[in-house]
């Protein structure tokens, strides 16, 4: 087995390099994981953010979702006071790959080409990607030399006892994802449905831990507590911020965060199932997050 490739996918040491890829005006919970990230400095040094595409409601296509996260990125940069790392923030995809051979161009895609070359596999550039794949699988087709030099944590696709794996993550680009676990890279998986979507936030709790502590907190609790409060107003209700998790995998020193093991890379496959070979390379896949205690770290990072 790739003693290197094992290496890689233990849970890091000290202070890290690493970048963000994110569709960050999707959900609330891109902007309480670049928070996260940002606040995370004894361990992360946050080198680059780039912009994922993303189609939902909240987009009119994923051009105009990954258009709307870029500039929801610089948002959170005056807020959080890092205007530092604005110009290391970049636009990325227009589109999702058109198939598995196929880079989809832009600003993101190269910057993660460049930069990661000058790293290598005894110290990887760590990965963090809470979207659709794609800027990260273009970059690898872009340049295949990356491969050996980063460690991608992505936080896409189901637990593997779910009967589907349509993630919303997963589902807009298969082929990105088939390429990330087909590569031989690093790669972390967080699933969500079955495993961290028990990591959500209440109305309580965001007003007694977080609102009214700073700008940036007063930012998250508003805009959290608006969007439950249009399907939910007057009843109880929790938000998931799961994209918290694929950041935390960086400071889980002692597996205080999460469980992890290692397995044979899982295949996506286009009819919204895994398939599965014995012979593949290891993963690391997280099966379980201790909740509570990353939420206190969260809160004292958020407040402090």
């Amino acid at each position: 087995m790739n003693e290197a490739l094992l290496r890689k996918l233990e849970v890091p040491t000290g202070i890290v390099d690493a970048v963000i890829d994110s569709d960050t005006f999707n959900e609330i919970d891109d902007q309480f994981a670049i928070t996260y990230m940002l606040k995370s400095d004894e361990r992360i040094n946050v080198c680059a953010l780039y912009a994922a595409p993303f189609f939902n409601e909240n987009s009119t296509g994923p051009e105009d979702g990954m258009e709307k996260s870029y500039n929801e990125m610089i948002t959170l940069l005056t807020l959080t006071g890092r205007d530092d790392l604005k110009k290391s923030t970049f636009k990325g995809s227009r589109s999702y790959m058109p198939d598995e051979n196929t880079f989809v161009p832009s600003e993101a895609a190269s910057d993660l080409a460049r930069r990661a070359m000058n790293y290598t596999s005894e110290k990887p550039l760590y990965v963090v990607s809470i979207g659709a794949i794609t800027n990260v699988a273009s970059a690898i087709v872009m340049n295949p030399e990356i491969i050996d030099r980063i460690v991608i944590v992505w936080l896409g696709g189901h637990a593997l006892e779910w009967p589907d794996t349509a993630e919303f993550n997963m589902r807009q680009d298969v082929a990105a994802a088939r390429i990330i676990f087909g590569c031989g890279a690093a790669l972390v998986q967080l699933p969500c449905a079955g495993v961290v979507d028990h990591f959500t936030i209440s109305e309580p709790e965001l007003n007694y831990w977080i609102k009214g502590k700073s700008p940036i907190c007063d930012h998250l609790a508003d805009a959290t507590i608006r969007a439950a409060n249009s399907y939910a107003e007057g009843k109880p209700w929790t938000r998931v911020i799961w994209d918290v998790t694929a950041v935390a995998f960086l400071t889980n020193d002692n597996n205080r965060f999460m469980d992890s093991r290692l397995i044979p890379s899982p295949i996506p496959q286009y009819d919204d199932h895994y398939s599965f070979d014995p012979r593949r390379h290891p993963i690391r896949y997280v099966w379980n997050i201790h909740r509570d205690r990353l939420m206190e770290d969260l809160i004292y990072k958020l407040t402090k």
